[in-house]
């Protein structure tokens, strides 16, 4: 049994917005029958309920998703650039090795002299950033901040491999958070990751390092995304349904006082089984995946901009959870509404 992880809570915080961005091509499952048997695909469509992902060209990147998002967002809400005191970019597909993207999307979106900070997590992402934005306003300096958070693991999947290359779509997101003196709910965190399970949710491939190995080999399947799929499905069956329990007992909620309980789009299979586990009611657990596939870090402000429409009607109480590629897991239970949500497709640069 892994550590619960570091619990935290935080007020006067609101969120503002949330909007998502995919590319506009959508890859359905007959693109697969030039590389699997027909029954293969069946069969992964049945375990994943992935029927359609969105997958970005070569001359799209994650900075480009997230760029419309945000610019969309701003727009929406009404938001001057030059208000914005902290950027946080999280993606494990940035566009640079370096500059950070967080300052390339500060100059493109015209936002004055501000905090920018790029963090590598994928699929706790999105609970991950929420925190550090809490904390971040939390420290009385910080009134604003633009949280970005997006992957494009298309460009690192392996057609030919059936334990990635049907599961994953790509997407960006923005969220517009801000200090509310007025806003007296609390924002519960719990964060926690254990490295032990760095192997198995991987791109080998060293960037910086060489060793005797990378000298010798020129495989090039180094370079594509690699999945454990049955210890990455033990790790979060093991754990997932006790961050469940432990994350509502540390906010003093019960499950019927959540409104929505947003799990990361992993697959239909795992959010069944840890649906099911901890008994929650069906109804309270949406899910975009047979559309959008597992978009990783995007995945939950992509289904919360998508599928949740009552939030941006009237106050909602969500429970969040994150969890995967590290390991990592994230949750959040937050009340949020009435906000702008927003999605949008970009065409092909």
């Amino acid at each position: 049994m892994f550590p619960s992880g570091i619990h935290s809570n935080f007020s006067g915080i609101s969120i503002r917005g949330i909007s998502s961005c995919v590319p506009k091509d959508i890859i359905s499952n007959d693109y697969f029958t030039k590389f699997f048997a027909e029954k293969d695909i069946k069969s992964i469509e049945n375990i994943s309920g992935i029927r359609y992902r969105r997958w970005a060209d070569s001359k799209t990147s994650t900075l480009d998703l997230c760029y419309e998002a945000s610019k969309n967002l701003l727009q929406e809400i009404n938001w001057d650039p030059s208000s914005i005191d902290a950027i946080i970019f999280i993606s494990q597909t940035s566009e640079y090795s370096l500059p950070p993207s967080s300052t390339v999307l500060q100059s493109k979106l015209n936002v004055k002299s501000c905090i920018t900070l790029d963090i590598n997590l994928g699929c706790s992402g999105y609970p991950y950033g929420l925190f550090l934005a809490s904390t971040l306003i939390n420290s009385s300096f910080i009134k604003r901040v633009l949280l970005l958070v997006g992957d494009t693991i298309s460009k690192v999947i392996n057609k030919f491999d059936k334990s990635t290359s049907m599961i994953f779509g790509d997407a960006g997101s923005a969220t517009a958070i801000e200090s509310d003196s007025k806003n007296k709910s609390k924002y519960h965190f719990i964060n926690g990751s254990d490295g032990s399970g760095f192997p198995n949710l991987i791109i080998p491939h060293l960037k910086y390092k060489e060793t005797i190995e990378s000298k010798k080999s020129e495989d090039k399947s180094l370079r594509y995304l690699h999945m454990n799929g049955p210890e990455v499905f033990n790790f979060t069956l093991s754990n997932i349904p006790n961050l469940i329990s432990e994350s509502l007992e540390k906010a003093n909620y019960l499950k019927e006082d959540i409104n929505f309980f947003v799990f990361h789009q992993a697959n239909k299979f795992i959010i069944d089984l840890i649906s099911q586990k901890s008994k929650l009611d069906r109804l309270k657990v949406p899910s975009n995946i047979e559309k959008f596939g597992n978009t990783s870090s995007a995945s939950i402000p992509l289904l919360l901009s998508t599928e949740i429409n009552e939030i941006s009607l009237k106050n909602q109480r969500i429970a969040m959870f994150g969890f995967g590629v590290g390991y990592s897991w994230s949750s959040a239970i937050i009340e949020i509404g009435p906000i702008k949500l927003i999605s949008s497709c970009l065409e092909s640069n």
